[in-house]
């Protein structure tokens, strides 16, 4: 079995009860929003690597302002032409940032296709990633050691 780790880093961003999501299409083609970030480049600092996934995908430049912790997940992918079965570890690095410069655009060419602020109380309602309701936890709750206790993800998740 191919095993795989991946570490990344992403910014949770809100202004005025909004957050900074980015939109990429799932493996089934289907959009589904992120958080704006992505994958570490080999020797790139991920503090270097989520300010520059930020302005790829939405066109702003950020100030990182807090480290609110570390998401790791595992999945084992069954094999498929032309690929093996695959254990892939991803290593998820989250940060609060601020937008200081840049206009918001969309990404051309890119793992994303289009970026917006959407209002905290309607991103329950999105088809999303998992990792945007962790952000939202580790954004809310602030837990020092910057992981989440084993608990089931809230089903509403409204800015308090």
């Amino acid at each position: 079995m191919r095993r795989k780790l991946r570490v990344a880093a992403y910014a949770v961003c809100v202004r005025d009860g909004q957050l900074l999501l980015a939109r990429s299409p799932a493996p089934d083609g289907t959009p589904e929003w992120v958080l704006p970030g992505g994958g570490m480049e080999h020797g790139e600092d991920p503090y270097d690597t989520v300010r520059r996934e930020v302005g790829e995908e939405t066109g702003y430049r950020i100030e990182v302002t807090g480290l609110l912790g570390i998401d790791s997940s595992r999945h084992v992918f069954p094999s498929g032409r032309p690929r093996r079965r695959t254990d892939h570890h991803g290593v998820r690095i989250l940060y609060t940032g601020e937008v200081v410069g840049g206009e918001l655009r969309y990404e051309v060419g890119g793992s994303t296709d289009f970026a917006a602020w959407q209002d905290l109380d309607a991103v329950p309602g999105l088809t999303r990633v998992r990792l945007v309701d962790t952000a939202l936890r580790l954004w809310r709750e602030q837990p020092a050691h910057g992981h989440l206790e084993d608990l089931p993800l809230p089903r509403q998740m409204n800015e308090e």
